[in-house]
């Protein structure tokens, strides 16, 4: 199994006109010290406009950044918003594509939708149409990063003519495609598409053990990849705070974490926010006192003792999860505290659970191979455009002379 760590850039008030650039810079050393610590994957967020939730609205400058301070981490989109109105499917392609140059070929792509209205009424987007609008900017953008040149599409949330998209990715034919899954309809559909699951649901290794199964079930018998590569993976999320002493790995994680899940639901599904006056901290404290406590280490072991965790993490390894993501940076959750929580994770669990994967990987992807080839038959591939078909296009000046004359 391998490990990532996830970032939200989670900021409570109150803030200080420091806080944002000590947030963004604590953040880069902790991507850096993951680097050197053996961590295989950093995952950044796209959100906007979510106060103290995630001040994250330009994760590929934050990752671009961290990929000149690391040397074998991977840098993972986690997620990019694709939807036209957010970011133009080209604007895509072209990102990710100079992300993985500039990293040597260690991005990974991934997808989603968003699943707040200050997001979507910000950039004027239908709820009821943003899965479409996924499913057609996602199978074009893997298209522009491979065909050259890209052929042109008319679609129903965004058209163009026929251009060559650049630079192309340093990944042959283009990075790993993931998705952001919330329940166990969406990891189908992600095995459907032929993508990897980034599961945000926060559940146990017993539930995950079925998710895994019914995700490779589909994936070998049901996959019409929806880009031009298939990855078979599955990521589960979990809360991370580790420490020799129970109680102080609590006290430094479980709040974070609690405000994390609360500002989820608040902003996704809670009561109306105002921009700029909401105070989440302040309404999380209010609500906290009439939270349901639980047996975390049953269902949200990622904080604990070193011996918990790894209890806790190998139930996910028996379910047959791919990769574990621990939200560290959470709530008020404080840099020193995450960076000695990934040291000693790195120091007594870390090992335990890299000793035999690179075997793992390498029989599952020789099982799969077969129906990966089967799935790639069924795909509806974009028929290139034929040499003589390319338009020519006129210059500047050609077209507006033109645009004169024809106007008298």
């Amino acid at each position: 199994m391998r490990f990532g760590t996830f970032y939200e850039m989670q900021l409570p008030r109150p803030w200080t006109e420091e806080s944002e650039y000590d947030l963004y810079q604590q953040a880069l050393d902790q991507v850096e010290l993951s680097d050197r610590l053996g961590f295989d994957y950093v995952w950044e967020v796209e959100h906007h406009h979510l106060e103290e939730y995630s001040h994250s609205s330009a994760p590929e400058v934050f990752l671009a950044a961290a990929s000149q301070r690391t040397k074998q981490i991977r840098l993972g989109h986690g997620v990019m918003l694709v939807p036209p109105p957010y970011n133009h499917p080209v604007r895509c392609a072209e990102r990710i594509a100079t992300l993985d140059l500039i990293s040597g070929g260690r991005v990974e792509f991934g997808t989603g939708e968003s699943a707040t209205m200050l997001e979507m009424g910000g950039f004027g987007i239908d709820p009821a149409l943003k899965k479409r609008m996924w499913r057609e900017a996602v199978e074009q953008i893997a298209n522009m990063l491979v065909m050259d040149p890209y052929p042109g599409f008319d679609g129903e949330f965004f058209s163009m003519p026929c251009r060559n998209v650049l630079p192309k990715p340093r990944q042959k034919p283009h990075p790993p495609v993931w998705v952001a899954c919330t329940n166990p309809n969406t990891i189908k559909w992600a095995a459907r598409h032929g993508l990897g699951a980034l599961t945000f649901a926060f559940t146990d290794p017993d539930n995950m053990r079925e998710w895994v199964a019914d995700y490779y079930r589909i994936l070998r018998e049901e996959c019409e990849p929806v880009t031009h590569v298939v990855n078979p993976n599955v990521a589960v999320v979990t809360p991370f705070s580790v420490h020799e002493d129970e109680d102080e790995a609590i006290r430094r994680g479980m709040d974070g974490f609690r405000f994390f899940q609360y500002a989820l639901i608040r902003l996704a599904a809670g009561n109306p926010t105002r921009p700029g006056n909401t105070n989440l901290w302040s309404d999380y404290l209010e609500s906290k006192k009439q939270m349901n406590q639980f047996d975390f280490f049953t269902r949200y072991g990622g904080i604990g003792t070193p011996d918990q965790v790894r209890e806790h993490l190998q139930g996910y390894a028996d379910a047959g999860v791919d990769q574990v993501i621990f939200i560290q940076q959470s709530g008020k959750n404080t840099h020193e505290h995450i960076c000695e929580s990934l040291e000693l994770f790195a120091t007594k669990v870390m090992d335990h659970f890299k000793e035999n994967e690179a075997d793992r990987e390498a029989a599952k992807h020789e099982e799969l191979a077969p129906f990966i080839a089967t799935a790639f038959e069924r795909k509806n591939w974009m028929e290139p455009i034929a040499p003589e078909a390319v338009p020519e296009v006129p210059s500047v000046l050609a077209q507006m002379s033109q645009q004169s004359q024809a106007t008298g």
